[in-house]
């Protein structure tokens, strides 16, 4: 294709027109520009141009009721979207009317000319008919900083496809109401999304729990009983927590993925399975991969779209938002809508928010029902953040000195980790998750103490020698790379 062409320009604003009339008479294209919907219409319509960038809102028609007959009456040509209203619904709607590519505003102008030259570059295919969809009143995304435009983006190009996607953050940054959302206003919506979190389950029964179990397959096991493999059928399955999931779970899940089918817990007869995978992650499945807990095949299946979400911090500007937010859902709940003074958001764009936008939710329904007054002051806020704060635990050095002992800072961290979930729980499951979590460390510092000799770890750990053999092949501890450490 020529790498040049004529390009459209729509924008009421003249002072956009004007910039990118300059940019792109400067990277060798043609350019025709206009304040208004009828006389871009006009051009289309007479089959000029080889390309169209127009603003959603303007004088005389929004660019989401045009793009429908554009792409009816020339559906090869490529409409790159702009807009102010940097929303997810935003990239959501540019995505289903057919646009070849949106854009928040302000842009940046060198991401623009690198995608009106791949836009031209590439062969000319329609698209397929965008979907007439009522949209909900409530975005399930908030957020207008570049990092969440990155995402909606993102989010907007995997709607229609059924690729894998690995979402990976920091707990409380949202990767659920991300999984729900490409699964809501994507081509499966009309199938069931199933989520489950791989810490919240026993080890021992997760297989059950994603491929169901035959009658009698173990101790318990009165009746078959449906996986969320089965459960999700058509639809999506989010796997929560990957990272906690069991090597023998892992190898099973590497095998649907690869094949596309499974058998249940003490069944014979493979099962074809129609699902979307979207899996997420709060650890660093890498450095997993290279203690020996995380299969590096099944990470590349997992990884074929890789999504991280950026803490709270990262993206302070959009606490204003999620403020308003949250204050409105909170009158769902019987709660007041209140504000928060200027002086108290700014300390709040300044708070680390280690439990991120889960943090800022509860801290915003505490407001709502602590305090009478309208506008929260700057005094509360700062009040309450302290009472936020985490108190210091200390670095893993002292665990083993006289100052603290090993339950005691076990039970500063659970009080961290408590802390972080607010006036919420933590998800079910917390006893077998933290032995895991604890096991894990305790066997394989014992082999690093020991070289890896497995007689005296017994010893230290007062185990028997067989005990410690099924912990470490039932946890994936590498003995090899213990006895180099040691």
């Amino acid at each position: 294709m020529n790498p040049h062409g004529t390009i459209l320009v729509a924008d009421d604003d003249a002072a956009i027109r004007t910039v990118l009339n300059q940019a792109l008479s400067r990277a060798g294209h043609q350019v025709r520009v206009t304040s208004n919907a009828s006389t871009l219409w006009r051009w289309v319509a007479a089959g000029e141009g080889d390309l169209v960038i127009t603003d959603v809102v303007m004088p005389d028609e929004n660019a989401f009721d045009m793009l429908p007959r554009i792409r009816k009456a020339r559906p090869e040509l490529p409409v790159v979207v702009m807009s102010a209203q940097n929303t997810f619904m935003t990239a959501i709607r540019a995505s289903e009317a057919g646009a070849y590519e949106y854009l928040p505003k302000p842009f940046d102008l060198t991401e623009l000319l690198n995608i009106v030259s791949r836009a031209l570059a590439e062969p000319r295919r329609p698209k397929s008919e965008a979907r007439p969809e009522e949209q909900p009143e409530n975005m399930p995304l908030v957020g207008r900083s570049a990092a969440m435009q990155d995402i909606y983006r993102m989010l907007a190009r995997m709607m229609q496809t059924d690729l894998t996607v690995m979402i990976s953050g920091e707990s409380g940054t949202g990767k659920e109401l991300v999984a729900r959302a490409l699964h809501e206003y994507g081509r499966r919506r009309g199938g069931p999304f199933v989520a489950i979190n791989m810490a919240a389950i026993p080890r021992d029964l997760i297989e059950s729990e994603l491929f169901g179990h035959e009658k009698g397959a173990f101790t318990g096991a009165q009746s078959r009983s449906t996986g969320r493999f089965e459960q999700a059928e058509g639809g999506t399955l989010f796997l929560d927590e990957i990272g906690d999931m069991p090597m023998e779970a892992q190898t099973r899940l590497l095998r649907v993925l690869q094949q596309g089918e499974y058998t249940t817990v003490g069944g014979r007869t493979p099962i074809r399975t129609d699902v979307r995978i979207v899996a997420a992650t709060n650890k660093d499945l890498r450095a997993l991969i290279n203690q020996g807990l995380f299969r590096e095949d099944l990470f590349y299946r997992l990884n074929v779209v890789p999504l991280r979400l950026p803490g709270l911090r990262e993206r302070a500007e959009d606490i204003p938002d999620l403020v308003r937010h949250f204050f409105k859902l909170g009158t769902r709940e019987g709660l007041q809508a209140k504000r928060i003074a200027p002086a108290g958001i700014e300390l709040m764009k300044r708070y680390p928010w280690p439990g991120n936008v889960r943090e800022l939710e509860n801290l915003i329904r505490r407001l709502a029902a602590l305090y009478p007054q309208d506008e929260i002051s700057a005094e509360i806020i700062e009040a309450e953040l302290k009472t936020s704060e985490s108190p210091d635990v200390p670095d893993a050095a002292p665990l083993v000195s006289h100052d603290l002992s090993i339950g005691q800072a076990v039970e500063h961290n659970l009080q961290r980790y408590f802390a972080s979930f607010g006036d919420e729980l933590p998800p079910a499951g917390l006893y077998d998750r933290i032995l895991a979590e604890v096991e894990y460390p305790l066997v394989l510092a014992s082999l690093t103490a020991t070289r890896g000799n497995q007689i005296k770890a017994a010893e230290l750990l007062g185990l028997n020698r067989n005990t410690l053999r099924k912990k470490i092949r039932d946890l994936g501890v590498n003995v090899y790379k213990a006895s180099r450490h040691g």
